[in-house]
């Protein structure tokens, strides 16, 4: 250490003024960097979902007025009903889908992964 440090570190006021910056820089990269991480997979699983529905919405109309135009003979009188009854059972094939695939993936444990792999 040189003398001139020996000083700056001997004085409490300094010491704690040290101190308490190196808390808020800690605590700055501990918050900070994980809270961009999680906007960021937060963002990108809003857009996918948004363009998804807007996707599968589009389908089951279009197999709804398929049902009902390719149907129109068939379905007449109080089967009228059954195209809206196969497109809605579609959908909650979709939704059942989806609910399988969804998987809880804990983002602290990704962002953990990604420092250790930039450490090495």
């Amino acid at each position: 250490m040189l003398p001139e440090e020996q000083q700056v570190s001997s004085n409490p006021a300094t010491q704690l003024t040290n101190t308490v910056e190196l808390v808020k820089e800690y605590a700055r990269q501990e918050t900070i960097g994980h809270f961009k991480g999680i906007g960021r997979w937060i963002g990108f699983g809003l857009g996918g979902a948004t363009c998804l529905s807007i996707g599968i919405v589009l389908l089951v109309v279009g197999l709804l007025r398929l049902l009902q135009t390719v149907g129109d003979d068939v379905f007449y009188g109080f089967w009228s009903i059954t195209p809206y009854l196969i497109a809605l059972v579609v959908c909650a094939l979709v939704v059942a889908l989806a609910l399988s695939r969804v998987q809880a993936t804990d983002v602290h444990r990704q962002a953990k992964k990604r420092q250790a792999s930039g450490n090495r």
